[in-house]
């Protein structure tokens, strides 16, 4: 008996080794679920390339002038100041939510997938992970809620996620696009950079398993070319990157990060040190010019130096026959894209929203001087006119009631 409680021991002490190593050998036969760097190449799980073609979310959670036809009007802060100038800050606020709601939903992301796209880039605004006041919020900011739910549109149309901080704290850039006051007063703040850190630790934290997403870019855009000491500015844009980068790691390992050259995304220049991750790619933004190999020369020669992917993640505003060629000219070179931007009003964009009655009264309103009390009364139409012509606009905007630009879309060649 004693024999055969050893026999017995022995036989589940095998099977709990078997079972260990076959546990061991499944976790290490686990396929890989996150988009990987191969070279020059982005890879998916299943091993095949990954050739990013898209569109860019803006003007939804970084509001910019000129998608509403706002000229001097320009950047969030100035957008929310007009219209409180216009209908008072509660109707603003209730404007905001509409605008949340609708400006973006599970349609518009399908409607994507079904151009032939795989994948999207959202830019947002650094104010969506704080308490600070923002799109009609003071306290408890939607960002979360607002990523999640793109996340989750995005599992269900098969397609990959960029988060673009476009506007980040103390602004990187300097212009109406960061939201600043006129300086990238990032590169010289330790608070805005701790700010930026710990907002992507914790965006790093709340994603770090979710495959949908294909990467974080860290800012857009950084340092306008008109500052005396731009040079200056841009011998400090690699070790704010790797600050951005070392807040990420603590907590996802997961992700490739994107970083983007000075000056438009079109300086690479500053970078000395391309290879202090093992996850890293590259992001280059171009608005017209040659559709031409030779005029993109110096990013094609950069990303063949570092040997890393290459992804023009805006370019836009074009005729649809100079879209087609340098979409072949990008194709031709390895360098993914995404068009700038999805939704705006009237064309150059996938989907045009057609303005409401009265929307030029808005229009003159945020172009009419306002610098004194007395300037913004007599500038301001009737309210009640334009409240109604506000949420006018947010039934314009949805996809249902947007115009379609076919031509623009035929000419990114994603199907």
């Amino acid at each position: 008996m004693f024999k055969s409680i050893l026999v017995g021991t022995s036989l589940l002490a095998a099977s709990l080794m078997l079972g260990s190593c076959g546990e061991k050998a499944e976790k290490a036969e686990k396929p890989a679920v996150f988009i990987t760097i191969q070279g020059q190449d982005l890879i998916k799980p299943d091993g095949t390339k990954l050739f990013i073609m898209g569109t860019n979310l803006g003007n939804w959670l970084n509001p910019e002038g000129y998608m509403f036809k706002f000229s001097k009007t320009n950047s969030p802060r100035f957008i929310n100041e007009m219209f409180s100038q216009l209908v008072g800050p509660d109707f603003t606020a209730e404007f905001w939510k509409a605008f949340k709601d609708n400006y973006i939903t599970r349609e518009d992301v399908q409607f994507i997938k079904n151009t032939g796209a795989n994948t999207i880039r959202l830019p947002f605004h650094y104010k969506l992970f704080t308490d600070e006041d923002f799109m009609g919020l003071t306290t408890a900011q939607d960002g979360f809620a607002r990523v999640d739910s793109v996340v989750e549109w995005c599992r269900e149309a098969d397609l990959y996620l960029i988060l673009d901080m476009h506007d980040a704290p103390g602004g990187q850039t300097g212009d109406n696009i960061d939201d600043s006051y006129g300086y990238p007063w990032l590169f010289e703040s330790e608070t805005s950079q701790q700010l930026y850190c710990d907002i992507w630790r914790k965006i790093a934290d709340r994603y770090k398993n979710e495959p949908v997403i294909l990467g974080y870019e860290l800012f857009n855009e950084p340092i306008a070319p008109y500052f005396p000491n731009m040079e200056e500015l841009n011998g400090k844009l690699e070790d704010v990157y790797k600050k951005g980068v070392a807040a990420i790691r603590e907590v996802d390992n997961n992700h490739i990060i994107l970083l983007g050259g000075s000056q438009w995304n079109g300086n690479f220049k500053p970078f000395k040190d391309s290879k202090f991750d093992d996850k890293i790619m590259y992001t280059c933004h171009r608005y017209g010019g040659d559709p031409t190999k030779e005029a993109i020369q110096s990013i094609i020669d950069f990303r063949d130096k570092v040997n890393l992917p290459m992804y023009m993640g805006e370019i836009g505003h074009n005729t649809d026959e100079w879209q087609a060629a340098f979409c072949q000219t990008m194709r031709d070179n390895n360098i993914g894209y995404t068009f700038w931007p999805y939704k705006k009003m009237d064309g150059s964009s996938f989907v045009g929203i057609t303005p409401p009655e009265n929307w030029a009264n808005i229009v003159y309103f945020s172009e009419a001087p306002r610098t004194s009390y007395k300037e913004i009364r007599d500038a301001r139409p009737d309210q009640a006119m334009a409240r109604k012509a506000m949420m006018d606009f947010i039934e314009a905007c949805k996809l249902k009631n947007c115009v379609v630009q076919e031509g623009y879309i035929q000419s990114l060649g994603m199907k």
